[in-house]
């Protein structure tokens, strides 16, 4: 964070699912020469555990020339949390912004007590996004109120406020972004500000915001798609196509250009 602040950067969180799309994530960034994350939802952690997200990342790392970290995005439970520290994660994403307010501030300061003690800066969440994030659908469609923000991020200490501003989850709902809530937000908020939904956001939207302390923007549908349009391809073109290893190579390579393209792009 220190790293992208003083260089006036924007950090791009690339959403993971497995080994591939983690290799991919650190070859574009690597590519593009600029720092992000690889970061895993709590939900796509039912495919794998943190244990096996950090060697991967690790592995992937090993010759990067780049600072890249590894985040929890929606971190569902304070178990979940405590396990990705455990791991070795170097930055958590606690949500609870389902909950009322008060029950909102509980949660997150539990887990900044606990993520604290290691070093590892929490991002918390104000307000809910239209859409599914990883397949998990948002009950309520409220955006940040700003006279909110000061008191939940003193209270809860937080290190990151990931806001509604009219940015979606997903690309089958049209975002609304609204940047002057942002930069009202960006006025009152001590920390950066993180915007999820980064797939379906026009890049001259995300380039303004940057001006309102936006430090962090979320990019999972945009990998994801790179990733399964190459095998869906492959089997348009030919239904008995069965060469999982040759895809798998072609699919990193697909999303390695997509990503070093949105981290490129969102900073230029």
């Amino acid at each position: 964070m220190k790293y992208a602040e003083t260089r006036g950067l924007m950090l791009p969180a690339f959403n993971t699912t497995n080994m591939e799309m983690t290799y991919a994530i650190a070859k574009g960034l690597n590519m593009a020469g600029l720092p992000g994350y690889i970061q895993i939802s709590s939900n796509n952690l039912r495919l794998s555990n943190p244990q096996v997200i950090t060697y991967l990342t690790e592995d992937a790392l090993k010759d990067s020339d780049v600072p890249i970290g590894l985040h929890l995005d929606h971190g569902k439970s304070y178990e979940d949390v405590k396990a990705c520290v455990n791991a070795g994660f170097t930055s958590i994403m606690i949500d609870a912004s389902h909950l009322p307010f008060g029950e909102n501030i509980k949660e997150v300061r539990r887990a900044v007590q606990y993520c604290h003690f290691y070093g590892v800066p929490v991002e918390a969440e104000l307000g809910a996004l239209q859409g599914k994030e990883e397949d998990i659908v948002n009950e309520a469609d409220c955006k940040t109120d700003p006279d909110m923000v000061l008191d939940f991020v003193t209270q809860t200490g937080c290190d990151l406020l990931a806001v509604s501003i009219g940015n979606v989850h997903g690309l089958d709902i049209e975002p609304k972004v609204d940047l002057p809530l942002l930069k009202t937000i960006s006025e009152i908020s001590p920390v950066p500000l993180v915007m999820h939904g980064g797939s379906g956001i026009p890049f001259d939207i995300i380039q303004k915001a940057r001006q309102y302390h936006l430090l962090k923007v979320n990019y999972g549908s945009d990998l994801r798609k790179e990733f399964v349009s190459t095998f869906g391809r492959a089997y348009e073109a030919n239904h008995n196509t069965a060469s999982v290893i040759e895809l798998s190579i072609e699919a990193v390579e697909n999303v390695s250009r997509k990503a070093a393209e949105l981290v490129t792009v969102i900073n230029s």
